[in-house]
């Protein structure tokens, strides 16, 4: 009988509609042993947080490619505060704002409202995969 895998939630948020990243990242985070909840493309908030509710999911990874994350993104953290889940993972990654500004500026920003880990644009799936691990290993959701 195989074990439960840990679930993550995942999907690109707001009015995004860029899927090829998504589905690399699906796959690479299946590949190393998670269940992924694909959510796709064009996800509102409401939606991360009802799958990560409804499939216990320990992780709730974010995308947006399209230059709006700083808007879409806000508040993410209260809405899973709120719903039950305040201490479930938050990832987001991607050209999460419009124009040319430092990471460490933008990381900053995204660290400043509640997200756990952000990533610059071109970073490999073996990171995030990397990170999940190590971080829900020290929350003892997942082991090898």
């Amino acid at each position: 009988m195989q074990k439960d895998r840990t679930k993550i939630v995942l999907g690109v948020i707001g009015a995004d509609c860029h899927a090829v990243g998504n589905k690399i990242l699906a796959h690479a985070i299946t590949a190393a042993g998670f269940e992924v909840v694909n959510l796709g493309v064009l996800v509102p908030q409401e939606d991360f947080v009802n799958a990560a509710i409804e499939t216990d999911a320990k992780a709730i990874l974010v995308a947006s490619l399209y230059g709006h994350g700083e808007i879409d993104c806000r508040g993410l953290r209260s809405r899973c505060d709120e719903s039950g889940i305040g201490d479930i993972l938050l990832y987001v990654g991607g050209n999460l704002v419009v124009g040319k500004t430092d990471f460490t500026e933008v990381q900053d920003k995204f660290l400043g409202m509640g997200y756990d880990r952000v990533y610059e644009p071109g970073i490999l799936p073996d990171q995030v995969i990397e990170d999940l691990k190590s971080d829900l290993a020290k929350r003892g959701h997942f082991s090898e």
